[in-house]
């Protein structure tokens, strides 16, 4: 999306990015701030997922969804809640277990197993990770993402590192599915809509927006999903809206942020796992 964007593409009146890219599309100048005199339906957004780091003020951005990467499991396989990272050092759950094909996940999943930010750049704290993932990787199955979930429902899969949304989504066709957000914590992340600086019709952009924050509209958006709504007027109406953080779980959970000069760095450890 950003690669388009800074190629030139037009014709794009809303883009949804997650949140960590929001201030690289800031700092291009590639989005253009929102007015929210047209935004009648903005607090109807929940205050937890308002004024984040990654934009200060919702200058540019409206929430769309959220939702964290956890634990994913069969109850019916396993012994006990899978509470914690250590699950993937378990040789009694080789080859039955997954994690993302995605680095920041993995590698963040590691950091987070060790105490650590999974935005870490500390040599040390990164080195200790590769080599925690290297170990984990001799009892995977894969490195894959959402397509896990039909082995999952199948039974091939036991464990996975896996969304809440894709989770809630394999539920439906296999009702012994379970998450869990880890003891040590991990990602939670939120989508947001936003307006390219070259779109072509901004205040139909706004009014689209508005229309996405109607209670009924985002039930359904979240519905239709599995994911989480950050709109707190759309958790009341919806049957089984995803419980917002607790607390407690907010203390664990954590906001990818844009890597900087130190994206490469994550990059070469990243291609050392998968190679290794």
């Amino acid at each position: 999306m950003v690669a388009k964007l800074q190629a030139g593409a037009t014709g794009y009146d809303i883009v949804v990015p997650s949140g960590y890219i929001i201030p690289v599309l800031v700092a291009t100048d590639l989005i253009t701030p929102i007015n929210k005199k047209y935004l009648t339906n903005f607090n109807n957004l929940s205050p937890i997922f308002q004024n984040l780091p990654t934009d200060p003020g919702n200058k540019y951005t409206v929430p769309w969804q959220w939702g964290t990467s956890g634990i994913a499991y069969r109850s019916d396989k396993v012994k006990g809640p899978m509470d914690s990272w250590a699950v993937f050092q378990d040789k009694q759950y080789a080859k039955k277990m997954t994690m993302m094909d995605d680095g920041r996940e993995v590698i963040g999943s590691q950091l987070r197993y060790r105490g650590h930010s999974l935005n870490s750049t500390n040599p040390a704290e990164l080195a200790q990770a590769k080599a925690d993932a290297i170990l984990a990787k001799k009892n995977l199955k894969a490195y894959i993402s959402a397509p896990v979930k039909a082995q999952l429902i199948s039974g091939d899969v036991w464990i996975s590192q896996l969304w809440n949304g894709d989770t809630t989504q394999a539920r439906a066709e296999q009702p012994k599915l379970a998450y869990s957000i880890p003891k040590e914590g991990c990602t939670i992340w939120g989508d947001s809509m936003c307006i390219p600086k070259s779109a072509p019709n901004k205040r139909a952009a706004h009014e689209w927006m508005n229309y996405i924050l109607r209670p009924q509209v985002g039930a359904a958006l979240s519905e239709a999903t599995g994911y989480g709504t950050p709109n707190a007027a759309a958790a009341k109406v919806m049957k089984n809206p995803v419980p917002y953080p607790t607390e407690d779980e907010l203390k664990r959970l954590e906001y990818q942020i844009d890597l900087g000069k130190d994206t490469a760095t994550w990059d070469q450890i990243w291609t050392e796992i998968k190679s290794a």
